[in-house]
């Protein structure tokens, strides 16, 4: 178990008022949610008052901010961390390890993986073979969800909507950069915006939701809905940047083909 965390470059009240404005916040809204004056939050933020362990977990919960970067404003603070990160095949993490590893069976035949934060690769059931035929072995040293989806010696040659499904994981990662101001994430969405393939920003709204259109190898046609489980109540670090994608059928015939 470790809860090293880098060096905070800014200073708490900076660090503060940048995940404030992040979440389109004023210093009135933050505190009364918070539940402490205006004021307070000024003081903060200006360095003029020391935040206390429990009102930076407060703040941070208010603002939604993930236990990696709470971490840091606790740092900043002066502060011991609060969440600790334990490696996945760490004995405390057999829990964890095993609802994976449920999901990723319970899926298959059907494509499923488990991304952390970066959508690094962490593990993936048989079915997601279908999903990785074909993608170059540089792609598969360290896998990336994305590089594999979208690169073009990756999974986009045979994405029969590459455009919209190109656009929708755009979106996805923009969001998720403004979310959380990850550089990894900012550096991932830089490289992957050069990517060949076009975006359609506007789907399909009649549809329930941006199918992943698939030809497989062998001339078949998939047609794939994702769906997304996480952890809701993680307090490890590692758990809580887990995400699993499952790749359920989208019709009939993408069941019988890979049953």
């Amino acid at each position: 178990m470790t809860t090293t965390v880098d060096p905070p470059t800014a200073s708490f009240g900076t660090m503060l008022r940048d995940w404030r404005r992040r979440r389109r916040l004023s210093q009135l809204d933050l505190a009364l949610a918070a539940g402490v004056s205006a004021r307070h939050v000024s003081f903060i933020e200006t360095g003029r008052s020391a935040p206390s362990k429990a009102m930076v977990l407060r703040l941070g919960s208010v603002l939604d901010v993930p236990p990696r970067d709470q971490n840091r404003l606790l740092v900043a603070a002066g502060l011991a961390p609060a969440f600790a990160e334990r490696s996945l095949d760490a004995p405390d993490m057999a829990a964890v390890r095993a609802g994976v590893h449920r999901v990723l069976d319970a899926y298959d035949p059907y494509p499923c993986v488990v991304v952390d934060r970066g959508w690094w690769i962490l593990h993936a059931n048989p079915g997601a073979a279908v999903l990785l035929d074909g993608v170059a072995a540089h792609l598969l040293r360290r896998p990336n969800a994305l590089r594999i989806a979208l690169h073009p010696e990756g999974l986009a040659p045979r994405i029969r909507n590459l455009a919209q499904w190109r656009g929708h994981l755009l979106e996805r990662l923009r969001r998720e950069v403004a979310s959380s101001g990850s550089a990894e994430l900012a550096d991932l969405l830089a490289e992957i915006e050069c990517y060949p393939g076009g975006s359609a920003h506007l789907p399909d709204l009649g549809g329930v939701a941006v199918p992943l259109e698939l030809q497989t190898a062998d001339g078949r046609e998939l047609r794939f809905l994702s769906m997304v489980t996480t952890f809701g109540t993680a307090l490890d670090i590692t758990a809580a940047e887990l995400s699993i994608e499952a790749f359920l059928p989208a019709d009939d015939a993408t069941a019988a083909a890979l049953r």
